[in-house]
C-alpha cells in the first residue's frame, strides 16, 4: 500500500474524492507509477501530477485507471465529470488538454515563459482570453447603457417625449432582462407509469447527478426522494447536502454503493 502524501487543503472536495478513488485503484492494482505510465501511455510525471491533486487526468486517462484496477469504469467517470465541473471553476489551475494523446507532457518548446507557467500553475492563455472576453463584454455593456441614456436625453430636449430616467427604467425591465428573471419553480405530480414512479419534472433514468448539480432532473430525484420517504430539503432542483444525505440513505437501503451520486442504479431504486 503506497504512503500518499496529503492532498492542497484548497482542493475542492469534488475533484479530492476522485484523487481519492484513483489512489485507491492503484495500489489495488499494485503497479507502480512506472509500470502505470507504461500500460497507460500517460508519462510517469502526468501520473504524479493526477494522484497529486495538482493536475485534472484527462478521461481517457481516468478509463485506462479503472482498466488496470479492475474497478467500475462508470463510478469513476461519472466522479471525474463533477471533479471536471469543479476543476472548470478554478481559472488559476493547471488542467491537462483534453485531446492531449496519451503520453503528451507540458514542454518547454513553445518557449520559456509558456514553460514556466506550466511548471509554477500561473494563468495559462486560455485563462487570459477569458478575461478579456469578459472585460470586453463588460466595457460593451457600459457603452450601450450610455448610449440608451444619451438617447433619451435628446428625445427628451427635442420632442417632450419621456424621460431619461424613464427610458432607461424601461430599458432595465423589458421582457428577457436579468433583471425580470426568476428561479424556476418545480412541483411533484408523482404517477406510476409502466411499473416505474415518475414525478413530472424529468423521465431520466441515466443522468448522473451529485452535489452541485442543478436542473430538473435534480427536481426529479428530490420529489422521488420524497415519496420513498427521505427528506431532500425544498424541491429547488439544487443538488445540495440536504439531497446528498438523502440519497446516501437510500443507497444504504437499498444495498448499493453509498457515494451520494444518482447514476443508472440509483435512479432505478428511486423509479422502482
Amino acid at each position: 500500500m503506497s504512503r500518499w502524501k496529503g492532498l492542497p487543503e484548497e482542493l475542492d472536495p469534488r475533484v479530492r474524492r476522485l484523487v481519492v478513488r484513483l489512489r485507491r485503484v492503484k495500489d489495488h492494482s499494485g503497479l507502480s507509477l512506472r509500470r502505470l505510465a507504461a500500460q497507460t501511455g500517460y508519462s510517469t510525471s502526468s501520473w504524479e501530477r493526477y494522484l497529486a491533486g495538482r493536475s485534472l487526468p484527462p478521461r481517457e486517462a481516468v478509463e485506462a485507471m479503472a482498466r488496470l484496477g479492475d474497478d467500475d469504469p462508470v463510478r469513476l467517470l461519472a466522479l471525474h465529470e463533477v471533479a471536471a465541473e469543479a476543476w472548470g471553476k478554478g481559472a488559476d489551475r493547471q488542467s491537462e488538454p483534453a485531446g492531449a494523446g496519451p503520453g503528451t507532457e507540458p514542454v518547454t518548446d513553445l518557449g520559456t515563459e509558456l514553460g514556466t507557467e506550466l511548471e509554477t500553475g500561473a494563468p495559462r492563455p486560455h485563462g487570459r482570453a477569458l478575461r478579456v472576453t469578459l472585460i470586453a463584454g463588460s466595457v460593451a455593456l457600459v457603452l450601450a447603457v450610455a448610449a440608451a441614456v444619451l438617447l433619451a436625453v435628446r428625445l427628451t430636449d427635442g420632442e417632450g417625449g419621456a424621460s431619461a430616467a424613464d427610458l432607461t427604467a424601461s430599458a432595465a425591465t423589458a421582457p428577457g432582462s436579468p433583471g425580470e428573471s426568476e428561479p424556476p419553480r418545480y412541483t411533484c405530480r408523482a404517477e406510476r407509469i409502466d411499473g416505474r414512479w415518475y414525478a413530472g419534472n424529468s423521465r431520466t433514468q441515466k443522468a448522473i447527478l451529485a452535489n452541485g448539480h442543478a436542473g430538473p432532473e435534480v427536481a426529479e430525484a428530490q420529489c422521488l426522494l420524497r415519496e420513498a420517504g427521505l427528506s431532500p430539503g425544498a424541491v429547488d432542483g439544487i443538488f445540495g447536502p440536504h439531497t446528498e444525505r438523502a440519497v446516501r440513505s437510500l443507497q444504504k437501503r437499498a444495498n448499493l454503493v453509498v457515494d451520494g451520486i444518482i447514476g443508472p442504479h440509483t435512479w432505478k431504486a428511486l423509479r422502482e
